[in-house]
């Protein structure tokens, strides 16, 4: 016959005796002895008496409260590690500081004329206070040392710096050179309206910075931006653009409205179709931002075309590097010049159709306008053919279908265009358009931006 097994023991049992006399210890302790002592077919029999389990649950809570202190200590070890971890190597011009798993490198110049002490650098108003000119250029530290996630240096003249290990890193070169200075989203018709990026409200949009904190947001990530609602006139659009930036005024004024009536040099007064391209290529610095509102449209056609610029440009590097190469070297002539009734003006603008950051090669402004580009005499004879055939291929990206989004501009939206990136365009219209709009300043519009906390 076969026998019953005996009921389980009420008494705790020593191994539960053993666990509540060690409540005291750290949890660390506690969870090492049960791991390392214990075995395992004993937990197993220990989690399978119910009257155990329920007292594991009561010592695990009391543990709570030493496994958070433990973690915290954890934490502070492995970041005392981390800073323990760098290495330093002193070169004859620079120091080498390995950190983070990165070697960079920090000329001994650069480090003094860095310095963030009181008497170096004032944190109140970001300024440098000490006198680069006065640096000896042959300067190195009398000593050099890592404590507490600090470099540590002390100069001939006894004046000691301290950096912090992480800002070393975030202001490296060699961090620099592998992040991009504005994250960008490129984007083809497809990409920009898969998303169903909404538009800002004008009432909300003028008394609320979440919505202006958006709008900015997506003007950085996609280089449009619209606000709906606004009042079609004059008055109401200028003030939807001061709530993001400054006026830019130009030889258009500061705000303007016009119609196809010709009343100045430019084929954008008529009623033609134009081509995309990015405005004031002939300013030795176009404008940032350009902002359209049509207040008034009774005929067809007339739609607004964008392109992303960049995400053109982007295909051409990857396809043809030696492409991108010459349009981002070779500097090419952009004029403007009128002579209408009261409007002189002979303006010139010189500049790469690309123009990229030199250390990371990163493309911050595109100069493409076909019908501004004046006499191409920068170039040389054995390189204005591969010039050209570099510029078919941007053109040619640019005039694919599927990198064109067409917009109907009607009262009330209103449209802000990073002009350093895409290129806007026209179809003819019938009837009488009427616009109006302005320039920008791009840093102001990007100190907003940076000011609600958003990399620009």
């Amino acid at each position: 016959m076969r026998q019953s097994a005996p009921p389980p023991s009420r008494h705790p049992g020593p191994w539960v005796s053993w666990l509540q006399h060690f409540t005291t210890i750290t949890g660390t302790t506690m969870l090492r002895l049960i791991i390392n002592i214990v075995p395992c077919r004993r937990l197993e029999t220990f989690y399978g008496a119910q009257s155990h389990f329920r007292m594991l649950g009561s010592l695990i809570r009391k543990l709570q409260p030493a496994l958070k202190r433990t973690q915290v200590m954890w934490s502070h070890k492995k970041q005392i590690r981390a800073a323990s971890s760098a290495s330093f190597q002193l070169l004859e011009d620079s120091l080498e500081l390995h950190y983070g798993g990165t070697p960079m490198r920090f000329n001994y110049v650069w480090l003094r004329d860095h310095c963030r002490s009181a008497a170096s650098y004032n944190p109140q108003t970001n300024q440098r206070n000490v006198d680069t000119g006065s640096i000896d250029l042959s300067i190195r530290p009398d000593s050099t040392s890592v404590r507490d996630g600090h470099l540590v240096l002390t100069w001939p003249d006894g004046h000691v710096s301290e950096y912090s290990l992480s800002w070393l890193a975030d202001h490296s070169y060699e961090t620099k050179k592998q992040s991009a200075v504005q994250p960008r989203i490129l984007w083809n018709s497809d990409i920009y309206k898969n998303p169903n990026i909404p538009s800002a409200k004008w009432d909300t949009f003028m008394n609320s910075d979440d919505e202006l904190k958006k709008f900015l947001q997506d003007y950085v990530l996609y280089g449009i931006a619209f606000v709906d609602g606004v009042p079609a006139t004059v008055e109401a659009t200028e003030a939807v653009t001061q709530r993001v930036s400054l006026i830019r005024e130009t030889t258009y004024g500061r705000m303007w409205s016009f119609t196809s009536d010709f009343s100045r040099g430019d084929t954008a007064y008529s009623q033609l179709a134009l081509d995309r391209h990015t405005d004031t290529t002939y300013f030795q610095e176009p404008c940032g931002i350009q902002v359209f509102h049509c207040l008034k449209h009774e005929g067809t056609g007339g739609r607004t075309l964008l392109v992303d610029g960049f995400y053109a440009a982007e295909k051409v590097r990857q396809r043809s590097p030696e492409n991108f190469e010459l349009l981002a070297n070779i500097p090419i002539r952009h004029e403007y010049v009128e002579n209408t009734g009261n409007h002189q003006n002979h303006m010139t603008g010189i500049g790469p159709v690309l123009n990229v950051y030199p250390w990371n090669n990163e493309l911050y402004l595109i100069r493409y306008n076909n019908f501004d580009r004046s006499v191409i005499n920068t170039v040389p004879h054995d390189v204005v053919q591969r010039w050209y055939v570099a510029h078919r291929e941007l053109t040619t990206e640019l005039r694919r279908p599927e990198n064109e989004l067409w917009v109907k501009l009607s009262p009330g939206k209103v449209i802000f265009i990073d002009n350093w990136r895409v290129l806007h365009g026209r179809e003819s219209f019938t009837g009488l358009r009427q616009l109006c709009g302005c320039y920008l300043t791009r840093d102001d519009i990007l100190s907003t931006a940076r000011c609600f906390g958003l990399q620009a």
